[in-house]
């Protein structure tokens, strides 16, 4: 096995006005604390050698930290723009090949070219008085959620590790600090764009450095990108629907050209299906909740075609392709929604799986569990006794749903809020084995194992995320 390949820099050597080199942080005593070996050995890295000497994946010697950067971008945070914010705690090593014999989208990132990042690598001149850390349990938690969604069939950013530091690093108490190792297919934001906009020039090298790396067949075509990365949006976004996530900070610096989830800080996912629901510590309007975030999704993708202007140069052109977002997300949550039920998609099942959430919603149901329930006994144990569940049960029932569809696109098993919680609080506490029995259950969503009604049942009201800065 090619133990440590070498890094290629095609960010940073063809856009430099839009990075800072910057080297990530060295750490006198760093554990590994969990290595995703598949990933590494598609990545061409050997994972017992990352264990054995977890400097190395921390970009503080040899290959991995030969040329590392902090990245530049703008971004609105809350609806609110901020000219400058860039990797204020992160690190971008370079970029890794996917080995050619990786399945994709259960091995890496989508893409045959993926990022390799770190977060919480220690400040950097984006830092903005932070001190550029990370502590134990948001990592654990990024890797994961990240992982989950992964097995979810969800386009993600990937996680290959977590090495904890040796150091503390002081929160409302001293914590155990952390860097989360990840790849993406690229960390190429619309806040980047935002960014450019200021100098034509540079725009338009990004701009032809984003489709060349992921949507090539569009060579010179600016519209077409954009038409793009609204539709790439549009499906990531209705995927999150269709498990219950709620992403919590959904700004414009998150918000990726490859249509991949990225930063998992105050994210959760539903227990009781409430539309209204918001987990985010620092979301006091609910700006970010479950039932706005397509809505988002398309204001931040008009904040993108804003930037895109200057380069597009047919306001009304762009102002068309924004506005086919609404009919691309409707496509794209029909489909997932209509696996979810089994059935062929359609008006008539769109209609019927709307009609399931208003149930769930005005009787307070589980939402993973009730899409579960479907699969597991079809027609013979209700979501709930009610009459008006009886009469939607008859009338799904009629229409012959595919189990085989069903058992395939309703996991048993997500990151539960209050069962995530609780296992990291125990990794902290220096217990791993809650965390790795998650995260064995979560990365095969589908099969149910023994003795696990603690990870399918919901926690209390009033659960908070934080993003751990």
């Amino acid at each position: 096995m090619k133990v440590l390949p070498q890094l290629r820099h095609s960010y940073a050597e063809e856009l430099s006005e839009l990075v800072v080199p910057w080297p990530a942080s060295a750490f006198p005593e760093p554990q590994a604390v969990v290595i995703n070996d598949p990933l590494a050995q598609a990545l061409g890295l050997d994972p017992l050698l990352l264990r054995e000497d977890p400097s190395l994946i921390l970009g503080a010697k040899g290959p991995l930290a030969q040329s590392p950067v902090a990245m530049a971008y703008a971004g609105h945070q809350f609806g609110v723009y901020v000219p400058r914010l860039g990797d204020g705690r992160a690190t971008l090593l370079g970029e890794l090949e996917i080995a050619p014999d990786a399945e994709s989208a259960r091995e890496a990132a989508a893409g045959s070219t993926v990022d390799l990042h770190l977060k919480g690598s220690g400040p950097t001149p984006f830092a903005r008085g932070g001190d550029g850390f990370a502590t134990l349990g948001p990592m654990l938690r990024e890797y994961l959620v990240s992982e989950a969604m992964c097995a979810l069939g969800i386009p993600t950013s990937r996680s290959l590790g977590v090495v904890a530091t040796g150091a503390l690093v002081q929160r409302e108490v001293p914590l155990p600090g952390a860097v989360l190792a990840r790849v993406a297919a690229s960390h190429i934001r619309v806040g980047t764009f935002q960014l450019a906009r200021g100098n034509e020039e540079v725009l338009r090298r990004l701009t032809d450095y984003a489709i060349a790396r992921h949507y090539p067949h569009l060579d010179g075509d600016y519209l077409g990108f954009y038409r793009a990365v609204i539709a790439a949006q549009a499906k990531l976004v209705a995927h999150w629907m269709g498990v219950g996530f709620i992403h919590g900070v959904m700004n414009t610096d998150n918000t990726m050209i490859s249509g991949e989830t990225i930063d998992y800080g105050p994210c959760a996912f539903l227990d009781v299906y409430e539309p209204e629901a918001v987990f985010s510590s620092i979301d006091h309007q609910g700006r970010y909740a479950y039932r706005n975030q397509p809505a988002i999704a398309q204001w931040n993708l008009a904040r993108l075609g804003e930037a895109l202007l200057p380069l597009i140069d047919d306001a009304e052109a762009a102002q068309t392709a924004l506005s086919a977002f609404a009919a691309d997300y409707e496509e794209a949550w029909g489909k997932v929604f209509a696996r979810k039920l089994g059935l062929p998609a359609g008006e008539e099942t769109r209609a019927l799986a709307q009609n399931f959430l208003d149930l769930l919603a005005g009787e307070h149901l589980d939402f993973t569990n009730s899409f579960r329930r479907l699969a597991d006994d079809p027609g013979e144990t209700l979501p709930s006794d009610s009459p008006a569940m009886r009469a939607w049960l008859d009338s799904w029932r009629e229409r012959s749903p595919d189990p085989r569809v069903l058992a395939g696109a309703n996991p048993i098993y997500i990151p539960r809020n209050s069962a995530l919680q609780q296992a990291l609080d125990a990794a902290v506490d220096g217990d791993l084995a809650p965390f790795e029995r998650m995260l064995a259950l979560v990365t095969d969503p589908y099969a149910r194992r023994p003795d696990t009604e603690h990870f399918t049942q919901g926690g209390p009201d009033g659960f908070r995320t934080f993003c751990g800065t």
